[in-house]
């Protein structure tokens, strides 16, 4: 059962017999070219003024459509087919497109799930900034830039200004994530929909931007609907909490009673997966113990002492080791003019054979950097990167393909990394069809297996990643990592999307392979929680150069950083103990 601590949600006075929003009997549906598939079934939910509600649920239950039915933003050939959505008393299914622009932004702000989707990659993060604010405002010239600056300093970037004629590639995942907040809150709207506004952002920042949330609800009245699937955040942030499966709410409530007492069997689910910082290791001498305790009790089990179980497996010796590793980038400023960034400073560090090793620290500290370098997907600067014994940076031809078949990446977006143009099936197919595995059929029963694997019916083959929810693309992402049977993944922030459910399959699937395979992780994180849950040992880096160093039972109960302890003070709801 969960041990609820009071959390200090501000008590907001609103008017009860005028809702902001007021959601009512809403059915949404998708046409194919089998009919009309329901994925909002009977959803009825009432938001006030200065309130926040929070959705949650697993991957696919619908979340994201309700939120995306609200601003006549469905994707494809979604559509409102019944029910009403009152704003102000306004239904806004009975408005026109003209009308809905009206109401978009100005009024309701929308902060989207994957950053990199919904920013554009040919546009300065200057000039798409400012296309929201001057389509919500009469600012131009000078003010318009101030408020563009203005506006990215709220969302957390200190160095706005300088960041103005960057592109978004050249931003971490974080500092886009940050980029849709801010164009989400630039015009003050009353209602703003956050879709896992803070999935990809370091604890820090996170709290930066839920305090800031905060004070907008007590200054201004606006009220928030999250999307979200982190439930520490949902009790920590939200009055309100809204309990999706299959297109329907089954349970709502006031967000603490129900964490601390759920009624829905589905709800109970949740509670018990959510991963826990509380949570202590147990001792364990063999495999087959550790095996045996993840596959009957799951994320919500003690944690397990993989240093004492992987003992006999480890060789002395680093199957990766990292040496003094920097990598400096050019940014161009004005004309021809370029400053340089040091990104990564003299980085060391090693992964033994079988075990994890996590990367964690705030959006921009480095950790998808040096992930990147290890992948050899960038070039390093100084410094040497060594697997099993030899340096990465003089691979070439088929010596590197060989390296990539053995070493492979889970990005942290999911949608960036699929080709749209490929079904689930030949994007899991591709890096089997590259390296000459196998027969046609061969490689068609290998993709089965990994759908399996992953949790995802046979049938998800023959769809596109447009056609999946954030979270089902990230398990594809995955799928197509381990089809090579690889000796290392390299997950950036690979289950940051998924909802605490599919997380627990996800990192239970890890850890099987990993015991039976002796397969070797890197993880770069931001969520501690999950560090906790399945790492050996843990590098915090902050501005580039690891700050600390240690196991992670000596990083978590006896932090020396001064960094490290604001990292673990900043985790929304860590004062939750989510158990049996």
């Amino acid at each position: 059962m969960t041990r609820l601590v009071t959390q200090s949600i501000p008590t907001i006075s609103v008017d009860d017999s005028s809702p902001l929003l007021q959601i009512r009997d809403l059915e949404v549906g998708f046409t194919t070219q089998y009919g009309v598939v329901p994925a909002v079934r009977g959803v009825s939910l009432t938001l006030y003024a200065g309130q926040t509600l929070a959705i949650v649920g697993e991957s696919g239950s619908g979340k994201t459509t309700t939120a995306q039915a609200i601003i006549n933003l469905l994707a494809g050939t979604g559509r409102v087919t019944a029910g009403q959505i009152l704003f102000q008393g306004r239904d806004l299914t009975a408005l026109t497109a003209t009308e809905m622009q009206g109401v978009r932004g100005s009024q309701i702000g929308y902060v989207p799930q994957d950053p990199m989707s919904n920013l554009n990659p040919v546009w300065n993060i200057g000039f798409q900034v400012e296309e929201a604010i001057k389509a919500n405002s009469d600012l131009r010239g000078k003010a318009l830039r101030a408020r563009t600056v203005e506006v990215l300093q709220e969302a957390g970037l200190s160095d706005a200004e300088d960041r103005l004629k960057q592109y978004p590639h050249q931003f971490s995942g974080g500092m886009r994530q940050r980029v849709l907040i801010g164009i989400g809150l630039s015009s003050r709207p009353k209602l703003l929909i956050a879709d896992e506004p803070t999935s990809a952002l370091d604890v820090t920042v996170q709290r930066q931007i839920l305090d800031h949330l905060g004070t907008l609800t007590r200054d201004y009245g606006t009220s928030v609907l999250f999307i979200t699937h982190d439930l520490g955040l949902a009790a920590e942030r939200a009055e309100q909490l809204v309990v999706m499966y299959k297109g329907k709410i089954v349970e709502s409530g006031p967000s603490q009673q129900i964490l601390a007492n759920p009624k829905h069997p589905y709800t109970q689910r949740l509670v018990a997966a959510a991963p826990s910082l509380a949570s202590k290791r147990i001792q364990a001498k063999k495999h087959d113990e550790a095996a045996d305790i993840y596959s009957s009790g799951g994320t919500d089990t003690a944690l397990i002492d993989r240093a004492a179980i992987r003992e006999e497996l480890a060789p002395s010796g680093d199957l990766i080791t990292v040496q003094g590793v920097s990598k400096m980038y050019r940014i161009r400023t004005k004309g021809l003019k370029y400053t340089e960034l040091l990104a990564v400073n003299d980085v060391s560090f090693g992964i033994k054979k079988g075990t994890t090793s996590a990367i964690v620290g705030e959006s921009g500290s480095g950790k998808s950097t040096v992930a990147k370098l290890i992948l050899q997907l960038e070039s390093l600067t100084s410094g040497s990167i060594a697997f099993d014994g030899t340096d990465v940076a003089g691979l070439k031809g088929k010596e590197l393909l060989k390296f990539r078949r053995r070493v492979q990446p889970v990005f942290q977006d999911p949608y960036g990394s699929l080709d749209p143009q490929y079904n689930v099936g030949n994007t899991i197919a591709e890096p089997l069809l590259a390296h000459n595995i196998g027969s046609r059929r061969e490689r068609q029963a290998r993709v089965l297996e990994l759908l399996d694997q992953v949790s995802l019916p046979a049938a998800t083959q023959f769809r596109y990643p447009s056609e999946l929810s954030g979270g089902q693309r990230q398990r594809i992402a995955i799928a197509r990592a381990l089809a090579l049977k690889p000796d290392v993944l390299v997950l950036d922030e690979a289950v940051s999307a998924l909802d605490v459910l599919v997380q627990g399959q996800i990192l239970n699937l890890l850890t099987e392979l990993q015991t039976e395979l002796e397969l070797t992780y890197l993880f770069i994180t931001h969520d501690l929680a999950v560090v906790r849950l399945v790492a050996d040992n843990v590098c915090v880096m902050q501005k580039g150069r690891i700050v600390e160093a240690a196991s992670t039972d000596d990083v978590f109960d006896n932090p020396q950083q001064a960094y490290t302890q604001e990292l673990l003070a900043a985790i929304p709801g860590g004062d939750f103990e989510f158990g049996r």
